[in-house]
């Protein structure tokens, strides 16, 4: 198993070309999309939506929002990772809808509400610091996503090249409720490829004992 998963990781890179006349199969794309939705996330908020996007005249319209990059045309599967905003929010109701999942006891349940409200009060205090800490959680789910299709040797390339405001406005995002985090398109490589490159485990990992 560790061997597998060893394997995966080799596996993956920041694909430069897709093979545009490969496509990846409703099966495969579920299990991608699947390892997403059940990664972790602070408080279990869930703050993301996965927008998978196959139409290729909308995908044409992306690239040039996305410094003109092939990956977004050439891809397979083109996944847009958004970030939540209004789902985090106390008032809306859904903070007490996710807590509430646990079936706790209504002064848990309001125990738990307050604790999160004043240990949050500074980050839910403007959209901006919202957007900050949900995009850092998105991309726990964008990594687990990518692992997850490197372990079906289907590749993918995390783009943070775009233009923020014209991609939302494509995609006709309400702001207040979505805001793009990470383009993330999937498919196959064409051969040759570049070999992955890595600092070593010296200059990475410091062990404290």
């Amino acid at each position: 198993m560790t061997n597998e998963f060893s394997k995966a990781m080799d596996f993956r890179h920041a694909c430069k070309v897709f093979d545009e006349n490969k496509k990846i199969s409703d099966e495969e794309i579920n299990f991608i999309l699947e390892a997403g939705r059940k990664s972790p996330s602070s408080f279990g908020m869930e703050a993301w939506k996965f927008l998978v996007i196959t139409n290729e005249e909308l995908k044409a319209k992306l690239r040039p929002a996305c410094w003109n990059q092939v990956q977004i045309t050439s891809c397979s599967h083109l996944v847009i990772v958004l970030a939540g905003i209004e789902s985090v929010k106390p008032e809306s109701g859904e903070v007490k809808k996710r807590f509430n999942r646990r079936e706790m006891p209504e002064d848990k349940l309001e125990f738990y509400l307050g604790l999160y409200a004043s240990h949050m009060e500074q980050t839910l205090s403007s959209d901006e610091n919202i957007y900050a800490w949900t995009s850092k959680q998105s991309y726990i789910a964008a990594g687990n996503m990518m692992t997850a299709a490197a372990t079906l040797e289907i590749d993918s390339c995390p783009i943070e090249g775009f233009d923020k405001n014209q991609v939302e406005e494509i995609l006709g995002l309400d702001r207040s409720k979505f805001q793009l985090s990470l383009v993330l398109p999937f498919g196959y490589r064409t051969d040759p490829q570049s070999s992955q490159q890595r600092l070593s485990q010296e200059e990475v990992i410091e062990f404290i004992k």
